[in-house]
């Protein structure tokens, strides 16, 4: 595994306590067993219980995903630095040549992107441009004439600017030269002292005297009586003349509107999507400050870099963080059945018929020898307490609460009052909207042609359930649409009498699920189903039974 690769530990959606501190717990002991960085995520806002417990022993709230989807920042892109807008054409094409690209982004001095250049821009400054006043234009800079021509500076300022008149070569009579140039022009000279001095009484703001390496000294003292800039070049005339307009600096050619720029956050299913409809070679990336950080292209699409993700508390697909497919899946550690994940190649995956993930990870520390800390056990005790309610559901197992007496004696807790001040805290609905009670532990499932959902809510007396059970079923219906499912349920649960009233919607047989619930009490629209507290163990089995007959 890559050392420096970061891990991903997460838990379902609307995630409960189990999900949360199973999560914690086994990145904790991952990385105190192994090389590299596990980082305990969640899939959504964590409910009062869990909210309760993090609090309690002082464990850090983990940081929420929306999708583990592939991100540019995952993928390796091209990182070469923005240029400066004043660079020459010149040095831009070397530099493209020298990192074998089409495009070169230019930045500003804060880092933000002003525009971006191609080969083509370059190539019609060769092809398209006919304009001799355009080197005044573009508001060249002496100092990219002096590195384009590699030529020395007698007189004037390398960082000044050529900003009026046009290129000419004074290379007819001198009555021609005298009647072709006027005052401001650049001057493209042969090596010949007459004609340098009739050009500058012309008053030109520069004078390129070409096929030399030293310059007459009463030409140099001329040109520094009419502040005229003063170089020399190695290059002919012919040459100097053609390569000069590569002196013009990126920013007269650069493409600066309606730029597309994707970040680093973005996903790649997106990028693909604008990529199809905008036919670029290359696209800028910024971060969150819309500083530039590198190109991305097409090519980089072919090796996508994949998130690594070890999941705990579930392995059914509709449950998952958003983007698992695009994931790659290390690791799963759950207590349910088996659900509809795949995988690219084989896994660990650790799945006991226990009460609670955090069971399992708790074995795994000792298996291992590692002495549990207080808070850690903490939090693996109340993930028990609160998926066993307290050890009266039928998934607890005599070893599910072995574990939990364990835990607790290294946490320092008192089982039973602590317990009890879990689920008061889950069961505070008071600054809670409905659509938050009803999403904060819901699961969708599938059977056959049925697709179904089924949300618990847990208190630990009546008046609260009563009071959610008068306002839920918008919530329920709204699910049902925006979820395409066929029907909708919810377990309204008392922790402390055992017992859970299923209320419904959608087209449902009642009189099947009843047959499927021995001892159950229709009680007007709802079914009071005595005992029956674990969604997984009795609900889910006895629903699916009902959807056969």
């Amino acid at each position: 595994m890559d050392k420096k690769k970061d891990v991903w530990v997460v838990g379902h959606k609307n995630p409960d306590t189990d999900s949360i501190c199973a999560a914690i717990a086994y990145a904790n002991f991952k990385n105190l067993t192994e090389e590299g960085n596990f980082i305990p995520k969640k899939a959504g806002e964590i409910n009062n219980e869990t909210k309760f417990v993090l609090e309690h022993f002082q464990v850090e709230e983990p940081a929420t995903i929306d999708s583990v989807g592939t991100q540019i920042k995952d993928i390796d892109f091209r990182r070469t630095e923005g240029i400066n807008s004043h660079l020459s054409l010149k040095k831009a094409w070397e530099l493209m040549r020298e990192l074998d690209v089409v495009t070169l982004p230019i930045v500003d001095s804060n880092g933000r992107v002003e525009g971006i250049i191609v080969n083509g821009d370059i190539a019609y400054s060769y092809m398209n441009v006919i304009d001799n006043s355009i080197l005044s234009q573009a508001r060249t800079q002496y100092k990219n004439i002096i590195e384009t021509l590699n030529a020395k500076l007698y007189v004037g300022n390398e960082h000044a600017y050529f900003v009026k008149g046009k290129v000419c070569v004074a290379s007819g009579s001198i009555e021609t030269i005298e009647n072709e140039i006027d005052e401001d022009d650049l001057i493209i000279s042969g090596n010949i002292k007459v004609r340098q001095l009739i050009a500058l009484e012309q008053n030109p703001s520069c004078m390129i005297v070409c096929c030399a390496t030293e310059l007459d000294e009463e030409v140099i003292e001329k040109a520094k009586r009419i502040d005229c800039v003063l170089l020399s070049t190695e290059y002919d005339t012919f040459t100097t003349a053609r390569l000069i307009n590569q002196s013009m600096p990126v920013k007269y050619f650069m493409t600066t509107g309606n730029l597309v720029m994707f970040d680093v956050d973005d996903y790649i299913d997106e990028v693909k999507d604008i990529m199809s409809r905008i036919r670029h070679r290359d696209f800028p990336v910024v971060d969150e400050q819309f500083h530039y950080v590198g190109m991305f292209s097409r090519r980089h699409l072919m090796g996508k870099g994949r998130k690594s993700i070890i999941l705990v508390d579930h392995n059914e697909k509709s449950q998952a963080v958003d983007g698992i497919n695009e994931a790659e899946i290390l690791e799963i550690i759950d207590h349910h059945r088996i659900g509809s994940l795949e995988t690219i190649s084989p896994i660990v995956f650790r799945n006991y018929p226990l009460g609670c993930t955090s069971t399992i990870i708790y074995r795994l520390y000792k298996d291992r020898g590692i002495t549990v800390e207080p808070k850690m056990a903490g939090i693996m005790c109340s993930a028990i307490l609160s998926d066993t309610l307290m050890f009266r559901s039928p998934t607890c197992t005599d070893y599910d609460k072995k574990m939990a007496e364990e835990l607790a004696k290294i946490a320092g807790i008192d089982i039973e009052s602590f317990a009890l001040s879990m689920f008061e805290a889950g069961s505070d609905f008071g600054e809670k909207s409905i659509e938050d009670i009803f999403y904060s532990d819901f699961k969708t499932f599938v059977s056959g042609d049925n697709k179904f959902g089924v949300a618990q809510v847990s208190a630990v007396t009546d008046n609260q359930l009563s009071d959610v059970k008068s306002k839920i079923y918008p919530a329920m219906k709204q699910c049902a649409i925006d979820k395409n499912l066929n029907m909708v349920f919810v377990m309204l649960t008392n922790i402390l009498e055992e017992r859970s009233e299923l209320i419904h919607v959608g087209n449902v047989n009642m009189e099947n699920v009843k047959l499927c619930f021995p001892g159950s009490v229709v009680d007007g629209d709802s079914l009071v189903l005595d005992k029956v507290v674990s969604r997984k163990k009795q609900l889910i089995p006895g629903l699916m039974e009902a959807f056969l007959m």
